[in-house]
């Protein structure tokens, strides 16, 4: 089975913001090897974290060092009229899938509203370039921007959960977020899964609402992976979570969700 992590950080000389993340100033692509080699996770995709104003760069080396190892969703600042320059091309970096915003900044915080994001819809869609949202509190737009343009592979991030909110509450506005898979453009990345429940391993609480998600959008949209540096658990147990705990899962489809289908998604070929 291959096993490919759909999100993960790497950074340098920079403790992260969010203190859900392993408070420490380095984590690195040898200290990400390291730990996937340990875990048996084949290859992963790096999300440059906003903590770090130099982890473009280091996601780009770590790319370039391992093309079959590790790739890249990329950002760029939406609100700067140069970033349209970067479009046409963005795809022709390598290791880059695509594109991810997580509007985690204070000044990013109206962009989904003001119509600061308007221009990258279309634009994206154009050019083929898959986007990725932290978009747990704009749903909406998020199926205003899937009906207008059919042809952008759009992904939310997280099983679109707040984070910080455990067991019913992080999951009060599932059924929002389940409309969108009506939507044959809309995936959705079980990162983080561990993190929304109360409880200990094998995490019970959340399997219901689990099952819910994979119910509506299939495994060929449901993409496993973990943004281990704030899993309140080991990497081992991510894996395990979904290809011991969860029956309903069948082989073929552990081989779609834990891997496959997110490689499928965003046109990454992994040579084995």
């Amino acid at each position: 089975m291959l096993i490919v992590d759909a999100q993960v950080h790497i950074w340098k000389n920079n403790v992260p913001g969010n203190p859900s993340h392993r408070q420490i100033p380095d984590f690195t692509k040898e200290d990400l090897l390291k730990e996937m080699d340990e875990a048996g996770i084949d290859a992963a995709i790096i999300h440059p974290p906003q903590w770090d104003p130099d982890s473009d760069a280091l996601a780009s080396e770590a790319a370039k060092a391992h093309p079959n190892r590790l790739s890249i969703l990329g950002k760029f600042p939406l609100d700067k009229p140069e970033s349209r320059e970067l479009i046409d091309g963005w795809l022709d970096q390598p290791g880059m899938l695509g594109l991810r915003f997580a509007f985690t900044m204070p000044h990013q915080q109206t962009w989904s509203s003001d119509g600061t994001m308007d221009w990258l819809w279309p634009e994206a869609e154009r050019a083929g370039i898959p986007v990725g949202l932290m978009a747990s509190t704009f749903m909406p737009l998020v199926h205003q921007v899937a009906e207008r343009h059919p042809n952008l592979k759009l992904i939310v991030d997280h099983l679109g959960r707040v984070s910080g909110r455990k067991d019913e509450e992080a999951f009060g506005n599932l059924q929002e977020m389940l409309n969108l898979a009506k939507f044959p453009n809309v995936a959705i990345k079980a990162t983080g899964a561990p993190s929304y429940s109360s409880g200990s391993y094998p995490f019970t609480s959340i399997h219901d609402y689990l099952h819910r998600i994979y119910d509506a959008f299939g495994p060929e949209r449901m993409f496993w992976g973990t943004d281990i540096t704030r899993m309140p658990c080991s990497w081992k147990e991510c894996v395990t979570l979904f290809t011991e705990e969860l029956p309903w899962l069948s082989e073929a489809d552990k081989e779609l969700v834990m891997g496959q289908a997110v490689c499928n998604w965003l046109g990454w070929e992994i040579k084995r």
